[in-house]
């Protein structure tokens, strides 16, 4: 499991909280922050803060967390730089302001980035399975978020759809019909 936690001080008492990306969410996939406890995980009760100000996310293609701004008017300053459109990746020390809150990444723990094993053949074994099967079963990997099927040589880059690692996606068969 990946975690990051934020740490901030509001109405004069110090708070922290661990996100990450397992939990459920209202918006699944993303941490939301802001004022409003309708649409946020996080809420803010500072009253410069938006109502939905940012969201934080998880990049399984970069392995690390990223910060993304939902407000063009009230944008986040995120290490003194202001963050109109886009996303920046988030490391411990990093320092957010949404409005006049201040907050700051004390910590962030990653999981290994693992790929799973594979049984390798040796030269001959691959020969002898081609002459028993001169039509061999062609295998792809369903993304585990949007469940699209990717071509074993996409593992590497992620998903060509929505960006996903294929580390831990499902291998699947793919129909030899065309």
């Amino acid at each position: 499991m990946n975690e990051l936690t934020l740490k901030w001080t509001e109405a004069g008492q110090s708070r922290t909280q661990t996100l990450n990306d397992q939990h459920p969410t209202k918006h699944p996939g993303t941490i939301r922050i802001g004022r409003d406890p309708t649409r946020c995980d996080l809420v803010l009760s500072h009253p410069t803060v938006s109502g939905l100000h940012i969201e934080i996310f998880f990049n399984q293609t970069k392995h690390n967390f990223y910060l993304r701004n939902l407000r063009e008017t009230n944008p986040p300053i995120i290490n003194h730089q202001k963050l109109i459109t886009g996303e920046l990746p988030l490391n411990v020390g990093s320092h957010l302001q949404l409005g006049q809150q201040q907050l700051e990444v004390v910590a962030v723990s990653l999981s290994p980035f693992l790929i799973p094993p594979t049984r390798l053949f040796l030269p001959d074994e691959a020969i002898e399975i081609a002459s028993v099967n001169p039509n061999p079963v062609q295998y792809g990997l369903q993304c585990p978020k949007c469940d699209r099927i990717s071509s074993y040589q996409q593992l590497n880059s992620g998903c060509p759809w929505c960006g996903t690692s294929l580390a831990a996606a499902i291998s699947v068969v793919l129909s030899t019909e065309h």
